[in-house]
């Protein structure tokens, strides 16, 4: 699990600085042929409404769940009961569950779920800040831990542009892999 405080994060990198993380992110998953789906619990849609705002989106954005609650996190997303009682619906486990429940239901290649606190005040023993994002590709998951700093909207537009943000780069880690391994077969096959 990878954990980042606000202050360290970097946009995803743009590529040729005039298009946002989420044009960049919507053209590269359609340049793979991957579909993508959101489980939101803190950002309450801000992930799905990035995406939507991407003309030519509808090729590769099959859902987006808002999943607020708990019960709606087990009903909807197939998030364990005991995930929620031990370890709490803000935490590393959980954003991975949401991530896979939201891959399964909507049948999509990848996944991002965000879960946390915004605030106002802490819940669940969890600071105001603490948020979880949980990426999920083709089979494989894993979640980040961030400390966003600000007030409730501030830890929630944050928490938004990183979803966008560490998906992308997990992506693009992937693209560089499979790039990498194509490029050392046909090395060689010579």
């Amino acid at each position: 699990m990878g954990e980042k405080k606000a202050q360290e994060l970097k946009p995803a990198g743009l590529m040729d600085g005039t298009e946002t993380p989420e044009e960049v992110l919507v053209k590269l998953l359609m340049q793979e042929g991957f579909t993508i789906s959101t489980a939101e619990s803190c950002t309450g849609g801000l992930v799905s409404t990035r995406l939507v705002s991407v003309p030519g989106v509808s090729e590769v954005f099959k859902e987006g769940f808002i999943t607020y609650s708990n019960k709606a996190k087990r009903r909807t997303l197939d998030v364990s009961k005991s995930t929620i009682r031990k370890e709490g619906a803000v935490s590393e486990q959980t954003a991975k569950e949401m991530a896979m429940g939201a891959a399964m239901m909507a049948d999509t290649d990848v996944a991002v779920s965000v879960t946390g606190n915004a605030g106002p005040a802490a819940e669940e023993d969890k600071p105001v800040g603490l948020v979880y994002i949980g990426i999920y590709i083709r089979g494989k998951v894993k979640a980040f831990e961030y400390h966003f700093e600000g007030d409730r909207e501030e830890i929630r537009q944050q928490a938004a542009t990183e979803a966008i943000s560490v998906t992308l780069r997990s992506l693009r880690k992937l693209k560089e892999k499979k790039e990498t391994k194509e490029t050392k077969e046909t090395k060689d096959s010579k």
